[in-house]
C-alpha cells in the first residue's frame, strides 16, 4: 500500500491520485487513499510518503551503463585548459600509485588551445612515463600520449584500426588524436584490439562500471535504461548483473550495427533479440550512425561550418546506402536507432525512414534519431509524420556546455538547435535521456535544463523559445520513453494494471522554482513493487 501521497499519474484519465495499491509486483488499485485502502490485503507492507510527490519511473532512453564513470579514471569535465588538464593527471596519478595506464574521461576541446584537436606531445612529462588515454566529453575521440601509440603499434602508414581512425599531421607523423570512436572502437572488433592491451576495456573493468552505474540509477529514480550500444559479446555484462542481482533497473540493450555489418550478423542479432528477454533485460533496437558531432567538425551539415569554410563534414554513408541498410532492418521488423547530429545527417536519416516505408509499407516502427541536435526547419514536422521518435538529451543545449558547439555551427542555425518545443507541438513524440557519461544522468538536471534551456548557475538560457513546460518534460521521461520502446503497456504510467515501477521525489517537481529542480532528490525508488533504494 503506498499510501500519504501526491501521485502524478501521468494519465490524463486521472492525473492525480493518493494512493495505491501493488500486488504482485503490477498496480491493483489507484486514486484516494479512503478508496483504494480497501483493496489492500490484510498485513500489507505500507510505503508512507508524507505528502510527497510520487512520479512514474524514469526512462533513461539513452544512457552509456557500459561506458561508466568514477575515480577508475581522471575525472576532466570543467577542466577549460591544457594546464588543467595536466594538473588533474598529476592528482589522480598521486592517489593511484598502482597504475599502469592513465585513462581518462570527459576532456572538453575548448580546453586545447588555437582551436586544434589534442596532440600527444601535449602530455609529454604529465604522465610519468605511462601510457594514456583520454576520451572526449562525447566519447566520439580519444587522445593517446607517445607511450599508448607504441604499445598500441599505431602507424601513421595505416592510420585506419580497428578502434578508430588515426589523425596524421602534414609532416606524416601520428598527432595522437583517433576520431570514429564511437563507431569503430565500441565496435565488437574495436573492443577486441583493445582489451589485452588497455586495461580500462577489460571484462572486469566493465562490469565494475555497468554495476556502479545501475547503483547510479536507483539513486535517481531510474527503473528503465536503455544502452544504445552494444556488440553481441556485451550482453554478458547484464546477464551477469542480473544473476549478480546487481540489475536494479530494467534494461533494454541497443545492437550496434557498424558501416560494413553483413546480413549473417543481422541475422545473429534477431536470433538473440528472440532469445535474450527477462523481465529485467531484454535486447531493443539496432543502433546506427549517420554522421558524428559537430564539435570537431565531423557532423553533417547542409551548409559549412561557420568556422570552417568548405566543410560540411562528413556522413558514414551515402543516401543510397543508408535507405538501403534501413530499409533491409525494417523489412526484417527491426526497430533502428540512428545517431544524428547535423542537419544534412538528421535529413538522410529521416530520408531512409521515408524510404523504408515506401518500399515496406507503412508499419508501427518506432524508428529513433538520437541527439537532433541541429535541424533544418522544414525537417521539423516530418518526425510526426513518420512516427519517427526524437530522443533527446536537454542537458546537451545547456549554454556552458555549446560554447563551441554554437562556434562551429554559426548563429543562423541556432533557432533549430535542440528544438524540443518544435517537435512536441508538431506531435512528435520526444523521449528524452542523459547521454550518460557524457552529460549528469540525473534526470533532474535533464528537467531543469528542457524548462529553462539555462546553465545549472542560471546566468543564462539559450533559445529559450524551445524550452517545454515541465510536465511535457515529464510525459518526455515517462510516458513517451515507455511509447518508444514498445513498453507502454507496463510502463511509463501509474494505472491499473501497469507494472510497480515508480519513484518518490523529494519535492513537488510540478510546482517548484526550475532552479529548486537541480536540490530535489530521490528518497524512494521502486522497480516491479520492490523497494531498489531508499534514502
Amino acid at each position: 500500500m503506498v499510501r500519504n501521497a501526491r501521485i502524478w499519474t501521468a494519465d490524463p484519465a486521472l492525473p492525480w491520485a493518493g494512493a495505491m495499491v501493488v500486488r504482485d509486483g503490477r498496480i491493483a488499485a489507484v486514486g484516494r487513499e479512503d478508496e483504494v485502502e480497501v483493496l489492500a490485503a490484510d498485513g500489507s507492507d505500507t510505503l508512507d510518503c508524507e505528502g510527497r510527490l510520487v512520479v512514474p519511473g524514469f526512462i533513461d532512453s539513452h544512457n552509456h551503463l557500459r561506458l561508466g564513470s568514477g575515480d577508475s579514471a581522471v575525472q576532466l569535465a570543467g577542466a577549460t585548459t591544457l594546464a588543467d588538464i595536466r594538473d588533474r593527471i598529476a592528482v589522480w596519478l598521486d592517489v593511484n600509485l598502482d597504475a599502469t595506464w592513465v585513462h581518462g574521461e570527459g576532456f572538453d576541446y575548448a580546453a586545447i588551445p588555437g582551436g586544434r584537436h589534442p596532440r600527444a606531445d601535449d602530455l609529454l612529462g604529465a604522465t610519468r612515463g605511462l601510457p594514456a588515454m583520454l576520451l572526449d566529453y562525447s566519447v566520439h575521440a580519444a587522445w593517446f600520449n607517445r607511450e599508448a601509440l607504441a604499445l598500441l603499434g599505431a602507424d601513421a602508414s595505416a592510420p585506419q584500426v580497428a578502434y578508430g581512425t588515426f589523425e596524421v599531421d602534414e609532416r606524416g607523423d601520428l598527432t595522437g588524436y583517433l576520431a570514429d570512436f564511437a563507431t569503430r572502437g565500441l565496435s565488437r572488433a574495436g573492443l577486441a584490439a583493445l582489451l589485452p592491451i588497455v586495461p580500462a576495456f577489460g571484462a572486469e573493468a566493465q562490469y565494475h562500471r555497468v554495476r556502479s552505474a545501475l547503483r547510479m540509477a536507483s539513486r535517481l529514480g531510474i527503473t528503465t535504461v536503455v544502452e544504445p550500444q552494444n556488440s553481441l559479446d556485451d550482453l554478458a555484462l547484464f546477464t551477469r548483473a542480473e544473476a549478480d542481482g546487481d540489475l536494479l533497473s530494467r534494461v533494454v540493450a541497443a545492437l550496434f550495427h557498424p558501416v560494413g555489418t553483413t546480413k549473417s550478423e543481422v541475422d545473429e542479432f534477431e536470433q538473440a533479440i528472440a532469445r535474450v528477454r527477462t523481465d529485467r533485460f531484454r535486447l531493443g533496437p539496432i543502433k546506427l550512425y549517420i554522421d558524428d558531432i559537430v564539435e570537431p567538425h565531423t557532423a553533417a551539415m547542409l551548409e559549412p561550418y561557420a568556422n570552417l569554410p568548405g566543410s560540411r563534414g562528413q556522413s558514414y554513408y551515402s543516401q543510397e546506402e543508408f535507405n538501403d541498410v534501413v530499409a533491409g532492418l525494417d523489412a526484417r521488423g527491426l526497430q533502428c536507432l540512428v545517431h544524428a547530429t547535423g542537419d544534412r545527417g538528421n535529413r538522410m536519416a529521416l530520408n531512409a525512414f521515408e524510404h523504408a516505408r515506401q518500399v515496406n509499407g507503412p508499419r508501427d516502427s518506432r524508428h529513433q534519431i538520437v541527439h537532433v541536435e541541429c535541424l533544418d526547419r522544414s525537417e521539423v514536422g516530418r518526425f510526426a509524420e513518420l512516427g519517427v521518435v526524437p530522443c533527446m538529451q536537454p542537458r546537451h543545449c545547456a549554454p556552458e556546455i555549446v560554447r563551441e558547439w554554437r562556434a562551429n555551427v554559426g548563429e543562423a542555425r541556432w533557432r533549430y538547435a535542440w528544438p524540443m518545443r518544435s517537435l512536441m507541438a508538431s506531435g512528435a513524440r520526444v523521449a528524452f535521456s542523459s547521454d550518460w557519461n557524457v552529460a549528469e544522468m540525473d534526470p533532474m538536471v535533464g528537467l531543469y535544463t528542457a524548462v529553462t534551456r539555462a546553465s545549472l548557475d542560471g546566468s543564462e538560457s539559450w533559445v529559450p523559445e524551445e524550452s517545454v513546460d515541465i510536465e511535457s518534460a515529464l510525459h518526455a521521461y515517462t510516458t513517451a520513453g515507455a511509447w518508444a520502446n514498445f513498453v507502454e503497456a507496463d510502463l511509463g504510467a501509474l494505472t491499473v494494471g501497469r507494472l510497480a515501477d515508480f519513484a518518490v521525489l523529494s519535492r513537488d517537481v510540478l510546482a517548484c522554482e526550475p532552479a529548486e529542480l537541480l536540490d530535489t532528490r530521490v528518497v524512494t525508488t521502486v522497480v516491479e513493487g520492490d523497494v531498489v533504494f531508499a534514502e
